[in-house]
């Protein structure tokens, strides 16, 4: 019974509300795609969805339970999600859509960095380089020595060379700049990686794996040249490939226009079960929590005029209607209509001529009492009586 008044009240401001959550946890969804994060906010979505069934329930030992356990998960979430909390802050920072984000044009410096990659890798000089991308990168490695300077082969030589001291860790590139040397990386916990794989290329792709920042490895074996983007490993031939590989991930891809119907399709239809299954739990998590809305519902209905004196009629107006304004929770406030609810207006003091009568709450009968009154209009009724 509740559930279907939920669903005859449902409002256009509803739709948006299921709408917006849909497209944010999808989007969480995709960020948060092939990492363990994931998995801890299934397990977090299950222990919420038992607390909601708990306290729908009325289990009172397992829904204080759980109001104790949730104070507590709130900072476990901010400790354990704190790098994902914050990149998902940077991918809604505004300023970045409106053009203030610092960013510089590859095209000045990648021809001379890749030079200097297949430098390196002809003489088989192992590296490894960082180049950060929007995500912060700091936070992921340790230690480092600052260095200011352009990624020319001169400098890379240097750093990269096995007599120098820096040449063990990552060099790191922000904004066409080499600002870091010998800092270490997270390796990577992937299973089934190729054996020949080395520490380079565990923490090129550990550090692709939390952020979306690119890392260039120089195998010291094989002198191959890899760059690790959002947990794969690509290969790069030839200073060519490496650029054009530099060049699609630093900057957005042109795409051709394309007609609306088409843009709507794509939007609609591209990864569809991802998107059916996200609307479909948004829906189910609504329909469990929307009984527990403060509720507002308006209804209209028929005065009853009771107890008229036998020797008079009532003239003007015959009949009339009130509107009534009630507040609860929406379970509650929902189920209400014209046919349970009904206002007896008492004329047993009714004179001859116009007199006003006066509608109070006392009169107004509800199904319940667990829904409170707001207001009432008219509250004044003006009636004419005449002898019969």
């Amino acid at each position: 019974m509740h559930l279907i008044a939920i669903l005859s009240n449902f409002r256009l401001q509803d739709f948006i509300d299921i709408l917006f959550l849909t497209i944010v946890a999808y989007h969480l969804y995709l960020w948060f795609r092939g990492t363990k994060a994931l998995k801890a906010m299934v397990g977090l979505f299950v222990l919420g969805f038992v607390f909601t069934l708990a306290e729908i329930w009325g289990l009172f030992l397992t829904t204080w339970v759980f109001q104790i356990f949730w104070q507590v998960l709130i900072i476990l979430i901010i400790i354990l999600f704190q790098s994902e909390i914050r990149k998902v802050l940077e991918r809604f920072n505004p300023l970045i859509a409106f053009g203030f984000h610092k960013s510089t044009d590859p095209e000045q410096w990648l021809s001379p960095f890749a030079k200097a990659i297949f430098t390196l890798s002809p003489r088989k000089t192992g590296a490894l380089i960082i180049i950060e991308r929007n995500d912060q990168v700091r936070e992921f490695i340790t230690e480092g020595q600052v260095v200011k300077g352009e990624p020319t082969t001169e400098l890379l030589t240097s750093i990269f060379q096995k007599e120098s001291p820096l040449h063990d860790g990552a060099a790191l590139i922000q904004n066409d700049t080499i600002t870091q040397v010998a800092s270490y990386l997270p390796l990577s916990s992937a299973e089934g990686l190729p054996k020949g794989w080395g520490t380079r290329h565990r923490a090129a792709l550990g550090l692709s794996e939390r952020c979306d920042a690119l890392v260039i490895v120089v195998s010291e074996e094989s002198g191959k040249v890899l760059c690790a983007r959002e947990g794969k490993m690509l290969r790069a031939d030839s200073a060519d490939a490496l650029i054009q590989l530099i060049s699609e991930s630093m900057g957005p891809k042109k795409t051709p226009r394309q007609a609306w119907w088409k843009k709507t399709s794509l939007f609609v239809f591209n990864r569809w079960p991802v998107k059916a299954g996200t609307l479909l739990l948004v829906c189910i998590m609504w329909l469990l929590l929307a009984g527990q809305q403060d509720f507002e519902s308006t209804i209209h209905v028929p005065v009853n005029f009771v107890n008229v004196p036998q020797e008079m009629e009532l003239v003007q107006p015959d009949d009339t209607d009130v509107q009534i304004i009630v507040r609860g929770l929406r379970k509650d406030a929902s189920t209400l209509n014209e046919k349970n609810v009904s206002v007896d207006l008492d004329l047993s003091l009714a004179r001859l001529g116009r007199r006003t009568f006066t509608i109070s709450r006392n009169q107004i009968k509800l199904p319940h009492d667990s829904v409170s009154i707001v207001s009432i209009d008219p509250s004044r009724l003006r009636l004419e009586f005449n002898k019969k």
